[in-house]
């Protein structure tokens, strides 16, 4: 496995795979790896020749007050994951690495990044757009891999590969969970013994909710107020937002939900903020 810390050593490797008519699967990621990023690897590994991860701790999707010091990092733990893996490069680029002094280039989805994650976290999503079209340019994928627990994120992208006629291939993985039903994340590393316990509200919460849009005629009102009060009953749980969407669009839902929609949670449990979310059918 090779480790490149600058774009002049990922240019090369990749123009290699690419001269001997390889495929390419990135993964990107900000390390603290967990076996939620290793099944997105293993995703990768079985549809690509090769397979790139990159590790970077992005921090213009940080905003002023957010935790950017204190996020998990382990590198050497991650750098033996990977190997563990068979992943074949990784990359791990310093910030003075992937954003040149004076950089004044930004990419957004003007509508996505501004609704649900993006009304509390502004310019968080502009941040992961400009960065991953740069990882993009960077290693030259032709399929890049993400995970759906960050359902939002994943749509954000989708567009902006859309829109710009990015020849990329995205992937989205369903969410891997812990053993109590936890969505796996590295920031659940930051949890109090306390809010660690109380966080399987949010799947708890979640699961119950499909039951009930598979079983019965429901509004999307109705279900947000389900939700709602299920996570209550967790006093440790600081509920930040909870939005029932369309599915496709991340359009607001009203009345009977009668196609595929997704519930979307941002719960906070002291300092770390927390998202989960399900996709549901309609039922009766």
């Amino acid at each position: 496995m090779q480790i490149c810390e600058t774009k002049l050593d990922i240019y090369a490797l990749q123009a290699g795979y690419r001269k001997n008519g390889h495929t390419i699967g990135l993964v990107p990621t900000m390390g603290f790896l967990h076996d939620g990023h290793m099944e997105l690897v293993r995703q990768a590994r079985a549809a690509c020749d090769r397979v790139i991860v990159t590790i970077f701790v992005n921090p213009t999707q940080f905003g002023a007050n957010e935790d950017l010091s204190s996020y998990p990092r382990d590198l050497e733990r991650d750098i033996a994951m990977l190997k563990a893996e068979g992943v074949d490069a990784v990359f791990t680029p310093s910030p003075q690495e992937m954003y040149v002094r004076g950089s004044e280039t930004i990419i957004e989805a003007t509508r996505l990044s501004r609704i649900l994650i993006g009304r509390i976290r502004p310019g968080h999503f502009r941040g992961v757009t400009t960065v991953v079209a740069k990882l993009f340019n960077i290693c030259q994928p032709d399929r890049a891999y993400f995970g759906e627990k960050d359902y939002q994120q994943l749509q954000v992208i989708k567009r902006m590969v859309r829109d710009l006629d990015m020849p990329v291939e995205i992937c989205g993985v369903p969410t891997v969970r812990e053993a109590d039903g936890l969505a796996m994340s590295s920031r659940n590393a930051m949890l109090g013994t306390k809010e660690r316990r109380g966080s399987v509200i949010l799947s708890q919460a979640l699961f119950s909710a499909e039951d009930i849009c598979l079983t019965t005629s429901v509004t999307a009102q109705k279900l947000t107020k389900f939700i709602r009060s299920q996570i209550e009953t967790e006093p440790l749980a600081q509920i930040r937002s909870i939005d029932i969407r369309d599915a496709a669009t991340l359009a607001p839902l009203r009345g009977k939900i009668n196609r595929p929609a997704v519930a979307l949670l941002a719960v906070s449990f002291g300092d770390v903020l927390l998202i989960d979310q399900r996709t549901f059918k309609h039922g009766a």
